[in-house]
């Protein structure tokens, strides 16, 4: 996958947020993808978990607002942002791993409660 693929896929990730788009969501997913966010919690296995969890943040009204430029290695994409909800913002790092089709197969998210900022 062509590193422009991954760093497309990462704005697409920021539209999804931005327009409260389920089907984006449905779009870069893996049917059989795992979502960890943050890493060491329970995971989201299979698209309607995934579907599931996402609904609750877009549902939040979060927007998401890139801080850094996406880093690209293998398979892989890594890219900071800010999750920006009323009254707080959290400073994530997330990263997207693709299958060979090209959709997200697994992502996880690095923040814990030290990069919240009310």
């Amino acid at each position: 996958m062509e590193n422009s693929a991954k760093i497309a896929a990462v704005h697409r990730y920021v539209e999804a947020f931005d327009k409260a788009d389920m089907g984006i969501i449905r779009e870069l997913y893996a049917s059989d993808a795992v979502v960890e966010d943050p890493v060491g919690t329970e995971p989201h296995i299979g698209i309607e978990a995934i579907c599931s969890f996402y609904e609750g943040a877009l549902a939040s009204g979060a927007k998401l607002v890139l801080t850094g430029s996406p880093r690209c290695a293998g398979n892989a994409v890594a890219f900071p942002f800010e999750a920006q909800m009323p009254g707080m913002r959290m400073q994530i790092i997330d990263v997207f791993e693709f299958n060979d089709a090209g959709k997200i197969s697994q992502m996880r998210a690095y923040w814990d409660n030290d990069n919240m900022i009310s």
